[in-house]
């Protein structure tokens, strides 16, 4: 046995929306990078477990008194290396924003400047509390490397638009036969359409034979605006879910992102091609989007994840508050109060992300077998007193400075609120002069 967290109050994703008992006091037991055992306290041993043989045998005993234990939370959609654009393109709609400030940034970004965005955007998850994340990028090579050098786990996948298709052929190429499946499956690949508008039929037929070739998933913006629907029924009399269905693209494993202008016959289209969409509110909120019809998808049976996008346009990578948000949001646009209650919010960042990128009971629950990606987060602050209800209080009202211990594969990656190996304060320094040097280019 490698790790014994004890003493803690643990929430296991486990139990249905029904179910009264959903967290109970009690210790988990690690081994291998995985979950051993949970057990929960009883009048015999306590509510530490001190003294038990499992402890004995440990190689290391966390005492979590004070802490929650659940998994680690996971972004389904996300531009990490964007963390080099923060606060750099605000208050603009989404069109003006990519092609008047986004996409010129971009054009000056070398393989290194994505990898140190990616290292700053990572750092900022860890200490956040997210283990998972999926992120759509150009040199995604590079961001893969920074993932596997920082302990994380993420589904990486190449973006292209037309007129980079060559490139990014080479690029998923490089990357699946180098990085797919690395260190111990931390690291997942798919490829990423950019979008409907920005994909013509053939580029998306050449991008389904990777697919075909490698096995590969893909990850898509889907009906983000209105003027995207409107561009694509012109285009090819169909709204953007038909197009990708016609082309083939949903026979392959999809998570498909924003999804906010969907009509009743794309969710019945999602819904049978198995479909998983990313919600992200904040990013919708922000580039005046729209609100996607989560609730109604859910009733559906769709899965539907949480994603933060990029910090260009969100402009944080901070789960807690895109899961304040996400229920929130929907409460407001349905005028329905129940909706998106805290524990169907809590289901879509864990147990909902993972079936989305097909690690069901792998990710995303603190259950034996299951992969040790776990956090432990304070609830001793101010803002949780007097703590009558853990669920709602982690939706409503946590913060990711609350995050205390973070464990990828049952190593430590987050102790006492501090990124192990990693020198933070260097890395802010290093990426803004980074971007100083990038905007001189």
């Amino acid at each position: 046995m490698d790790i014994l967290i004890r003493n803690a109050l643990i929430l296991p994703m486990t139990a249905s929306a029904n179910d009264p008992r959903k967290f109970f006091r009690g210790s988990v037991a690690i081994s291998g990078g995985r979950i051993s055992s949970v057990l929960p306290a009883t009048p015999d041993n306590g509510s530490d477990d001190r003294g038990t043989e499992s402890e004995n045998r440990s190689r290391r005993v966390i005492d979590a008194g004070g802490k929650l234990l659940m998994p680690g939370l996971i972004n389904l959609h996300n531009h990490v290396a964007m963390s080099l654009m923060r606060n750099y393109a605000d208050d603009l709609p989404l069109m003006e924003w990519l092609a008047d400030r986004v996409w010129p940034f971009e054009a000056k970004l070398t393989g290194d400047d994505v990898y140190l965005g990616a290292r700053l955007g990572i750092a900022e998850m860890l200490l956040g509390g997210t283990t998972t994340f999926v992120d759509m990028y150009w040199h995604a090579d590079r961001v893969a490397e920074a993932v596997l050098e920082s302990g994380m786990r993420a589904v990486v996948c190449p973006a292209f638009i037309d007129t980079n298709y060559e490139a990014f052929e080479r690029e998923t190429v490089r990357l699946v036969e180098r990085y797919a499946g690395a260190d111990g499956g931390r690291l997942g690949v798919r490829i990423a359409p950019h979008a409907p508008y920005t994909c013509s039929p053939e580029s998306v037929r050449k991008a389904l034979s990777l697919c075909e070739r490698y096995g590969l998933g893909i990850h898509v913006h889907l009906s983000e605006t209105r003027s995207e629907t409107e561009t694509i029924r012109q285009r090819y009399d169909k709204t953007p879910t038909e197009y990708l269905r016609d082309l083939g693209v949903f026979d392959y494993p999809t998570l498909a992102v924003h999804c906010v202008h969907l009509t009743e016959e794309d969710m019945d289209i999602l819904l049978r091609y198995g479909v998983s969409v990313a919600y992200n509110p904040q990013s919708n909120m922000k580039l005046a989007s729209g609100i996607a019809p989560v609730a109604r998808m859910i009733g559906r049976g769709l899965t539907v994840g949480i994603g933060t996008d990029g910090p260009c346009s969100n402009n944080d990578l901070d789960m807690w508050d895109e899961m304040r948000t996400a229920s929130l949001l929907q409460k407001v646009a349905t005028g329905d109060a129940s909706v998106l209650p805290a524990y169907e919010t809590l289901r879509m960042a864990t147990v909902g992300g993972a079936c989305a990128v097909g690690m069901e009971g792998e990710l995303g629950v603190v259950a034996p077998g299951a992969r040790a990606d776990l956090i432990l987060v304070d609830m001793g602050g101010p803002h949780w007193a007097p703590g009558n209800d853990p669920i709602a209080g982690l939706v409503y009202n946590a913060k990711s400075t609350d995050v205390d211990t973070v464990l990828v594969d049952g190593r430590i990656l987050v102790e006492r609120g501090e990124l192990i190996g990693t020198d933070t304060v260097a890395l802010v320094r290093e990426a803004c002069r980074r971007v100083e040097r990038i905007e001189r280019r």
